[in-house]
């Protein structure tokens, strides 16, 4: 998102969380930075809205997701539940992890996830953006852009 719409506490978080992010979450974010899932780019705990998503491809519109022991709790999944439930209003596929799954499968994870992104960009165009300077552009769509 720009930053104009992020407030400076937001930014401020998703900096700290990038900061102390988990061994799984820094072992999948070697993975993602390096472009390996069909040269797309992933931003790590980025603001989306009024949540921090740990991974999102804005061009799948795709969110990944890596739990640890704190979402067992029931009131963390309520608050996942509702989290998502926004997030997918917003026109984004939610896909979530384990701290275990990504540390003892991250091939399978990076399966899933680029299945997923191979799917988001069949199915999820993205929005045209605004005219600029009266010139009508409109951006590649995934495949478009491989």
């Amino acid at each position: 998102m720009p930053h104009a719409l992020v407030s400076r506490e937001q930014r401020d978080r998703a900096k700290e969380l990038r900061q102390s992010m988990t061994r799984a979450e820094t072992l999948l974010w070697r993975y993602l930075k390096a472009g390996r899932l069909g040269g797309l780019s992933f931003r790590r705990q980025a603001p989306v809205g009024k949540y921090i998503a740990d991974f999102v491809c804005h061009t799948a519109w795709l969110i990944v997701e890596v739990d640890g022991e704190t979402h067992d709790f029931e009131e963390r999944v309520r608050h996942d539940q509702v989290r998502d439930a926004w997030l997918a209003s917003r026109g984004f596929a939610i896909m979530r992890f384990t701290n275990e799954e990504v540390l003892q499968n991250l091939e399978g994870v990076l399966a899933t996830i680029g299945g997923m992104v191979r799917t988001r960009g069949a199915l999820a165009p993205l929005p045209d953006p605004p005219p600029q300077g009266g010139r009508e552009r409109q951006r590649p769509r995934l495949e478009e852009s491989r």
